[in-house]
């Protein structure tokens, strides 16, 4: 997980590779409210073989979910879910990000990564 560094805009990532949950806490700020744009992003490919696949994500944001798919996976090919949204979070609060996949036979995780920056207004 990356903090903010400088005079760059507020920033966190985490790049969780081939696991199957990931979480990215965001401290509070005392003083300011904050608005996020979050981009969560699971990349699989499917082995190949008779198997059907598929591959699934769900993402929640302080303990609620907010978003949730299961999609098939292209047989040899690479496939991924992608969710974006904009979240507010008031002064004093902390911003939790956790996103949980799941995949079926023959399918491969490949990269489950999280990006939270603070919007431009």
């Amino acid at each position: 997980m990356s903090p903010p560094v400088g005079d760059r805009p507020e920033r966190w990532v985490l790049d969780a590779g081939e696991a199957d949950v990931a979480l990215l806490d965001i401290p509070a700020v005392l003083h300011d409210e904050r608005v996020f744009e979050i981009d969560v992003r699971l990349e699989v490919r499917h082995r190949g073989g008779p198997e059907a696949g598929w591959h699934a994500l769900k993402v929640e944001l302080d303990g609620a979910q907010v978003w949730a798919r299961r999609l098939d996976t292209p047989a040899g090919n690479a496939d991924s879910l992608d969710y974006h949204c904009r979240r507010a979070v008031p002064a004093g609060q902390a911003l939790r990000v956790r996103a949980v996949t799941a995949v079926g036979p023959g399918v491969q995780r490949r990269r489950l990564h999280i990006e939270a920056e603070l919007a431009q207004l």
